[in-house]
């Protein structure tokens, strides 16, 4: 496999959508406007990096630098994916793994500033607050702790079916949920037992959602993507 692959395919369309309580300027203008609350300092200084320039094998689908997500609007002004320096090392490992077994990693989110946390709360209904971090906590994505992915197939590039969509919000997302195609549930339990085997913890309600095990040592976090690209040269 060369080392920037043409990029994995998605065959039909696996979109959850929400119908957002507000209208994305309205939710866009609540969030630019949160305030993030004062949390205790973190043992660890953050140190985010760009995971493709740490492994560029793994590949990227940045579902909220688009409309492909369960918003319908673009939230991230780049499909750029950052995490904390260890974690990024740990998923390159995962990377390994998955290659074992003829599959590659495809993300769809790291890094997730605060304030698009808080966006997220204010679009949902609370019903599927579950499904959404809580900013008055700060989430593991706010961290650059938390990386959403699936699997594609190395030999044939295609995405592989799972028992849900990414960030579909019903019990099908539940890592625990037995129903639907066998062979899905195969490859869903594969990705959790990769990525544990590299050092991440698995999120019960979301089997895309992974958290590096360190995670509380670093802080949370609301720095842009150009704020983070500029620390990461100096």
């Amino acid at each position: 496999m060369p080392a920037s692959p043409p990029g994995p395919v998605l065959e039909g369309d696996d979109l959850f959508r929400v119908p957002a309580r507000l209208a994305p300027d309205a939710l866009r203008a609540l969030a630019g406007q949160a305030v993030m609350p004062a949390f205790a300092p973190a043992p660890r200084v953050a140190d985010l990096v760009d995971i493709t320039q740490v492994d560029p094998a793994i590949a990227l689908d940045v579902r909220y630098a688009s409309s492909r997500n369960f918003l319908g609007f673009p939230v991230y002004p780049a499909a750029r994916a950052f995490l904390q320096r260890p974690a990024a090392l740990a998923l390159s490992h995962a990377r390994g793994l998955a290659a074992w077994h003829g599959y590659g990693l495809l993300v769809y989110d790291a890094y997730r500033p605060w304030h698009v946390t808080a966006l997220f709360r204010a679009a949902v209904p609370e019903a599927l607050h579950e499904f959404v971090g809580d900013p008055a906590m700060g989430s593991r994505h706010n961290r650059g702790c938390a990386v959403d992915l699936t699997l594609w197939d190395l030999a044939t590039y295609q995405v592989v079916p799972m028992p849900s969509g990414f960030d579909e919000m019903t019990p099908r997302a539940h890592v625990d949920y037995a129903g639907g195609d066998a062979l899905a549930r195969q490859r869903r339990d594969l990705l959790a037992r990769i990525m544990q085997a590299s050092g991440f913890v698995p999120l019960a309600e979301e089997w895309w959602h992974f958290d590096f095990a360190d995670w509380a040592d670093y802080p949370v976090l609301d720095l842009s993507f150009d704020a983070v690209a500029q620390a990461e040269k100096k």
